[in-house]
C-alpha cells in the first residue's frame, strides 16, 4: 500500500533547525516538570475476566477398540445331541472356546427353538432342543444369538417365548423374534465399558421365511421377516438410543451354494444403501460363502459375510456339500473414535472352523487341525488341509484369514433387556 506524507520545501527546514541550535547554546534547560502519575482507568468485571487466562480446550478420550465375532448355525440334529449326555454342548465346542472367548462379544446364530416344557427333543424337518443347549452356550463364549430362522415356528409360538425365556435365563441376549410387539422388532443393545467410555452394540435379525408354518395367529410379528425399511428403522432407533455399531444377521441365499445369489447381492445393495449397518453376516445356506465391502454403510462402508456356514449340526458331504462340516467365525474389529464427530472404522477378518461329525461332533479350528495340534480328532491332517484349501479357494484367497485367537479388551458385555 502506497504512503503520502506532506511534502516541506527543504529550505525551510534547514533554517528552522539552525534557530533551534542558537536558542539552545544561549539559555540554559529549565528543570523539566515532574509529571503527575496517570490516573488507572477504572476496572470493570468484564475486563478482568477478558483479561484471564484462556480455558484450555478438553483433550478427546482415545479411541476404544472393541472386536465382534459371529459364527454360523447351531444346528441341533439328533446325532449331535446324541453325542451329548443331555443336550449341553460344552465339551462339543471346547476345541473352538478360545476363538469365541477370545472376541469381546461372541454372536451365534440359534437355528432352532427350543422344546416347550413337557415336550421331547427332535431333528428334522421339525427342530427342537432340550434346555441344555442353550444353558450351556455361555460356557463357551457366547454372549448372544439370533432366534429368526426358517426354524423358529418348528416348535410353535410356545417354542418361540420358551427360547428367548430360557435365552434370558441364561445371559444370553437375542435379536429376531419377540413375545411381544414391541419386543420382536427391536435391537438387541450390548453395552462394553472401556476405562471411562461404555461402547454400545446393537444387533439385529431377520430371515426369509418359516418353511412355509403359518405365523401364530395371537403373534403374526413374533418372527422378523426381511423387510429392508423396516430393518433400517430399527438400526436408526439403536442408533439413537446409543449404538456406536449396529451389525444384522440374516437368513438368506440358496442352501449348499458357495457363491452369493442375486437375491443375496440385491439384498446386500439395498441395505448398505439405508448408511445404517456396519456389518452383515449371513447364515442359511449351510455352507461358507464370501466376505465382500459394499459401500453405502454408516461411515462408507458396510462389510457383508454372504454366509457363515454350520457352527456344529451333523451335515457332512455325505449328505449335503463337501463344505457343509465346515463354517466360518467372522470378527468385525471396530475402532470408535474419541471425538464426537469422528467416523466409526471396522476391519473384517475370517477363521474357519469344522465339526468333527465322525468324532462326536467337536467343534475345532480347522487350520489347527490341519497342522496336527488335535491327534484326537478323526479327520487326519491330510483332510482338514485339504478343507482348508477348498475354503480358501471359496473366499477368494486367504487374505483376510485370522490364525490366532482374539484377546478380549476388557470386561464382559452386558446384555440390555429388549423392550416389551
Amino acid at each position: 500500500m502506497a504512503v503520502f506524507r506532506a511534502s516541506v520545501p527543504r529550505p525551510l527546514i534547514g533554517t528552522a533547525l539552525a534557530g533551534s541550535v542558537l536558542l539552545a547554546a544561549c539559555f540554559p534547560a529549565a528543570p523539566a516538570p515532574t509529571p503527575a502519575a496517570p490516573a488507572a482507568p477504572p476496572v470493570s468485571p468484564s475486563a478482568v475476566a477478558t483479561s484471564s487466562t484462556p480455558t484450555p480446550t478438553p483433550t478427546p478420550p482415545a479411541p476404544v477398540t472393541i472386536t465382534i465375532g459371529y459364527a454360523g448355525d447351531v444346528l441341533t440334529h439328533m446325532p449331535v445331541l446324541d453325542s451329548t449326555p443331555d443336550g449341553d454342548l460344552t465339551e462339543l465346542l471346547a476345541p473352538f472356546a478360545p476363538w469365541t472367548s477370545g472376541v469381546d462379544l461372541a454372536l451365534c446364530g440359534l437355528e432352532v427353538p427350543q422344546v416347550p416344557p413337557g415336550g421331547e427333543p427332535s431333528g428334522w424337518p421339525l427342530f427342537g432342543m432340550p434346555p441344555a443347549v442353550i444353558a450351556s452356550l455361555p460356557s463357551a463364549g457366547w454372549d448372544g444369538c439370533t432366534t429368526a430362522s426358517n426354524h423358529s415356528l418348528d416348535q410353535g409360538w410356545q417354542g418361540i417365548v420358551t427360547t428367548l425365556d430360557a435365552a434370558e435365563a441364561a445371559g444370553l441376549g437375542t435379536a429376531g423374534t419377540g413375545r411381544t410387539e414391541i419386543e420382536a422388532p427391536a435391537a438387541q443393545l450390548y453395552q462394553l465399558q472401556r476405562g471411562e467410555r461404555t461402547i454400545t452394540v446393537a444387533q439385529l435379525a431377520a430371515t426369509y421365511d418359516t418353511n412355509g408354518l403359518p405365523l401364530p395367529e395371537q403373534a403374526p410379528w413374533s418372527v422378523v421377516h426381511i423387510d429392508v425399511p423396516q430393518l433400517a428403522k430399527q438400526a436408526e432407533l439403536a442408533r439413537a438410543a446409543g449404538a456406536d455399531v449396529v451389525v444384522l444377521q440374516i437368513q438368506w441365499g440358496t442352501e449348499y451354494q458357495s457363491q452369493p445369489d442375486q437375491n443375496q447381492e440385491n439384498l446386500a445393495a439395498e441395505l448398505a444403501a439405508t448408511g445404517q449397518f456396519d456389518a452383515i453376516f449371513g447364515n442359511h445356506v449351510h455352507v461358507p460363502q464370501p466376505i465382500t465391502r459394499l459401500g453405502g454403510g454408516p461411515n462408507g462402508t458396510t462389510w457383508v459375510a454372504y454366509g457363515s456356514g454350520n457352527y456344529v449340526s451333523n451335515q457332512s458331504a455325505e449328505c449335503c456339500a463337501y463344505l457343509s462340516p465346515v463354517g466360518l467365525f467372522l470378527v468385525l474389529t471396530v475402532t470408535v473414535p474419541g471425538e464426537p464427530d469422528g467416523a466409526v472404522t471396522t476391519e473384517m477378518t475370517w477363521t474357519a472352523h469344522t465339526t468333527d461329525t465322525d468324532g462326536g461332533h467337536r467343534v475345532y479350528p480347522l487350520a489347527e487341525l490341519a497342522a496336527g495340534q488335535f491327534p484326537d480328532a478323526t479327520i487326519s491332517a491330510t483332510e482338514a488341509s485339504e478343507r482348508l484349501a477348498a475354503l480358501v479357494e471359496v473366499m477368494g484367497g486367504d487374505s483376510l484369514q485370522r490364525r490366532a485367537p482374539y484377546t478380549p479388551s476388557g470386561p464382559e458385555p452386558q446384555v440390555v433387556p429388549r423392550p416389551r
